[in-house]
């Protein structure tokens, strides 16, 4: 059964102040006058906050990245230079509670201008399912709709940006910080804000409109960072690890896994290109179900399909149609 949606998608500025407290002008940093550029010198966690800086900045900044192509961003471990490079910067954006290294290091730096793009939006607890009604009770608000603000709360799901509604609402917090950082190209990035926002909004529309009629509602993935999608979009996830990718499942998960794919008339395993694919080939093989990828845009290889976040997850949207049977 599909949980209801506790999210408003309503404007976010006052929760926006929240993340920009901390904020202080920084147009003759110490970074920028470095590099001799003028730019604003950005440093992102992991993709999905380096689309968001280069997406919003434009020529105006500069973004460097702690996860390179390829790193899983759960498994991040930062060298002693990349932990010095934090305090060179005239912005910090990142996500609480994806990174524990990056937390930890952004707490011992000192650094005051720091975004968190966890205080942008509100978080909310997801565990491997997401929705599902399979003993006849409803998996309600004390399961799965607790939401909590940023990322203190013990087991707040991070993966806000697979949600494109609560991307744009973290979109929109950067800009604003971005001004504030940098008045001097504040309408720069004001439009760019804007511009980025209503791309977000047409892809939300795009999978509104490609979900809303499809033969199941239930999709098995590895690794359970779809449940801000799933409940946008009236899906039911079940994940065969939780929150962390790296996490086994037990056997009777795999059994429950089983069950649920012949009662809901699964079609398709599904598994991501920065993590082992060995537990869904073989939940697949000995369910006889067919294997594709649904990818959490965690980072941007060879292997993915698409050069950049919104072309990923139009990707998405393509392999959830076809395994959910869309209409």
């Amino acid at each position: 059964m599909n949980v209801r949606r506790l999210i408003p998608t309503a404007a976010i500025a006052s929760v926006t102040v929240l993340g920009l407290a901390a904020l202080s002008a920084c147009s003759s940093s110490n970074a920028a006058d470095k590099d001799g550029d003028g730019k604003l010198n950005v440093v992102a966690s992991f993709y999905p906050m380096q689309f968001l800086a280069q997406e919003i900045g434009g020529d105006h900044v500069s973004v460097d990245t702690l996860t390179k192509p390829g790193v899983e961003p759960h498994d991040l471990e930062l060298s002693p230079q990349q932990t010095a490079s934090l305090g060179e910067a005239d912005m910090i954006l990142y996500l609480k509670g994806i990174q524990p290294a990056v937390d930890d290091a952004i707490g011992q730096s000192g650094v005051n201008n720091t975004v968190d793009a966890a205080e942008l939006t509100k978080l909310e607890k997801h565990g491997t399912g997401v929705g599902h009604d399979h003993e006849g009770e409803e998996h309600g608000e004390e399961e799965h709709g607790h939401e909590s603000e940023g990322g203190d709360e013990a087991g707040a799901d991070p993966h806000i940006w697979l949600d494109p509604v609560k991307y744009a609402e973290v979109a929109e917090g950067v800009g604003k910080a971005m001004e504030k950082a940098d008045p001097d190209h504040a309408a720069a990035y004001k439009k760019n804000t804007k511009d980025l926002v209503e791309k977000l909004d047409g892809l939300n529309t795009k999978f509104e409109d490609g979900l809303k009629n499809t033969k199941t509602k239930t999709f098995i993935t590895t690794h359970s960072a779809f449940g801000y999608l799933a409940e946008r979009y009236g899906l039911d996830q079940e994940g065969i690890s939780g929150i962390d990718p790296e996490s086994d499942p037990s056997p009777a998960r795999i059994k429950e896994l089983q069950g649920i794919a012949e009662e809901d008339d699964v079609s398709t395993v599904f598994f991501e290109t920065l993590a082992s694919d060995k537990t869904a080939k073989t939940l697949a093989k000995d369910t006889g179900l067919k294997t594709d990828v649904l990818d959490p845009v965690e980072g941007i290889t060879g292997k993915s399909k698409g050069d950049n976040y919104v072309e990923v997850m139009e990707s998405n949207l393509a392999a959830l149609e076809k395994a959910l049977g869309a209409k």
